[in-house]
């Protein structure tokens, strides 16, 4: 993640709060010149009509027909009802009996698209690839011959069971890459990178470097480094070697280019509501003022922004439909699912001697910090993975209730992933709002070996979550996992993987609960459900045309399912 810097932007320059408030944040320019309806105010900006509409309204759960004014829903019903919407400048769609559901919500993603444009990708962000050694090593190896010696070449997106050589990479492969750059692969779950020989000179690190709290240097079977870093064991090479330096008005660039760009990736899944894990707030509003912000976002703040919300009064919620505070980022309390360094009460399979994984947090200072942002009127939200982390964070959230009581938290659990029945009879109690992996379960169940079945039972536990009332929300966690949601419900359905196995199909829920998932659990999320997650007169008119019934196809077909349109506020924002 990319830190903010712009000189403590909230309450500590001239814009403050006035930015967020007021000019910052204009209707986006791609909405300009739309047709505006005729002066009968019963007449709408746009009908759409013979459709097989599924509104996740428990009041009218399917419907044929709706009409939009002014970027909400007025009308949910009949195509014959419509008609009395319809005026001269009216915009009509007849879909033929194509699928319209609401438009689809990510609670939690990391969203910066600057990596994607202008970085070395060593995997592919978005589906099922395959790589090769030898291509990671090629990319790099190019990078590196237009880079002075002495700086960092980093490849991004890697994915170590995606690779067709069935072998970990390791300092030796990085090493023909370069030994005069330090070079680092970034794993794409976010936790764990591999390092050549150069970069741990640099940081000063040996085979006898001891493993320090919360990370790991890893060796091979002869007690030598073998590259991969895991965790907090990371922060050491901060600030060692040299890195690639932009102006501001070159790093303002990129990041409204990378954000316009990440923008219009959203969308062609069908996503119109994403929460973004920190980011450029800044840049954030000048892309919705030039017109190529997409899709609406929930802003979790860390750090800078977090402090200046705390110390200027500004709660969750503060901002407008398209851009407004949500909770925080994710607060870290131990390792990744993907990379398996998340904490566990038992050890993983097979590992010898028994690894539990890491822990980032101490119980401490976890406590104090949900107390501060309980007591700031911020929605918390933390990262567990793992079972010991999980009992952690709710007892962080636990005690931030009973001393600074407020009503309706609903504190965020980001992945969620181990679960047991005393974690959820805790969740449920306090009210808690999980955000579990969307996509993993089709994509990455090349790892759930490491798990095991029996524990796999437990993981991304969405049937559980419904059978006990919690409101369980999609949180692809991209860039770690694909955010495609078609792809997410596909698992969500089936249990079942790009490599055809199933692990832990006890918790598979219905089509009908992995559209709420997406849909109005993602609003719930975030306090929202009142304005959005259901085709409801009175709501914001976001939504998705797909071409076929994710209920009529076969439901290993559903990730396949063409987007054919994604509206927005009632304008399309895309349309295949």
């Amino acid at each position: 993640m990319k830190k903010q810097n712009r000189r403590e932007f909230l309450g500590l320059t001239g814009i403050g709060v006035a930015g967020i408030a007021g000019a910052g944040l204009v209707q986006p320019k791609v909405f300009a010149g739309t047709e505006a309806a005729d002066a009968d105010p019963r007449h709408a900006d746009l009908v759409v009509y013979n459709a097989n509409v599924y509104t996740i309204d428990s009041r009218m759960p399917k419907a044929e027909a709706f009409a939009v004014k002014g970027s909400r829903f007025v009308y949910v019903g009949s195509s014959a009802e419509t008609k009395a919407f319809i005026g001269r400048s009216t915009r009509t769609f007849d879909t033929k009996q194509m699928t319209v559901v609401p438009g689809f919500i990510d609670c939690h993603n990391h969203a910066g698209g600057d990596v994607l444009l202008y970085e070395v990708l060593v995997g592919n962000p978005f589906e099922v690839e395959f790589v090769t050694i030898s291509s990671i090593i090629d990319k790099l190896r190019a990078k590196a011959q237009k880079t002075p010696p002495g700086f960092w070449v980093d490849g991004y997106f890697f994915d170590d069971t995606k690779v067709k050589d069935n072998r970990q990479l390791n300092v030796h492969d990085l090493d023909q890459v370069s030994t005069k750059h330090p070079v680092c692969v970034h794993h794409r779950g976010g936790h764990t990178c591999f390092y050549n020989g150069k970069a741990f000179e640099l940081a000063g690190i040996n085979k006898n470097t001891p493993n320090g709290m919360g990370g790991t240097y890893d060796r091979d079977a002869n007690g030598e480094l073998n590259g991969r870093v895991t965790d907090r064991a990371n922060n050491v090479f901060e600030n060692k070697g040299k890195t690639e330096t932009f102006t501001s008005e070159q790093k303002e660039q990129r990041d409204r280019d990378g954000l316009a760009y990440i923008s219009k990736q959203f969308v062609r899944y069908g996503l119109t509501s994403v929460h973004h894990e920190e980011g450029d707030l800044f840049m954030l509003q000048q892309v919705r003022a030039r017109g190529e912000l997409l899709h609406r976002v929930s802003f979790e703040t860390n750090r800078e922004i977090l402090e200046a919300m705390i110390n200027n009064g500004i709660c969750t919620g503060f901002g407008d439909e398209w851009i407004r505070f949500g909770a925080t980022s994710e607060h870290t309390a131990d390792g990744s699912f993907s990379e398996r360094t998340m904490a566990l009460s038992q050890p993983y399979e097979g590992s010898n001697p028994p690894y539990r994984g890491n822990i980032t947090e101490k119980q401490g200072d976890l406590n104090a910090w949900a107390e501060r942002v309980q007591r700031a009127g911020i929605q918390p939200n933390c990262h567990a993975n793992g079972d010991v982390a999980i009992d952690m964070v709710l007892k962080a959230y636990e005690r931030a209730q009973q001393l600074a009581p407020r009503p309706d938290v609903r504190p965020k659990i980001t992945h969620c992933t181990l679960i047991n029945e005393d974690l959820l009879r805790r969740i449920k109690a306090l009210g808690a709002v999980p955000a579990p992996f969307t996509t993993y379960a089709y994509y990455n169940t090349d790892k759930f070996h490491f798990y095991g079945e029996e524990r796999m039972k437990h993981c991304m536990a969405y049937r559980s979550f419904f059978d006990n009332g919690i409101r369980a929300a999609a949180g692809s966690d991209f860039s770690p996992g694909p955010f495609a949601p078609l792809m997410g419900i596909q698992g969500m359905v089936t249990r079942t993987g790009w490599n055809g196995e199933t692990w832990g199909a006890n918790q598979r829920i219905s089509i009908d609960e992995a559209l709420q998932v997406n849909t109005i659990n993602g609003a719930y999320n975030s306090h929202e459900e009142s304005i959005k997650g259901s085709i409801t007169p009175g709501k914001l008119a976001d939504f998705v045309v797909l071409a076929e019934d994710p209920h009529a196809v076969q439901n290993d077909k559903i990730k396949d399912i063409e987007i054919v349109q994604t509206v927005t506020g009632g304008l399309t924002v895309y349309q295949k």
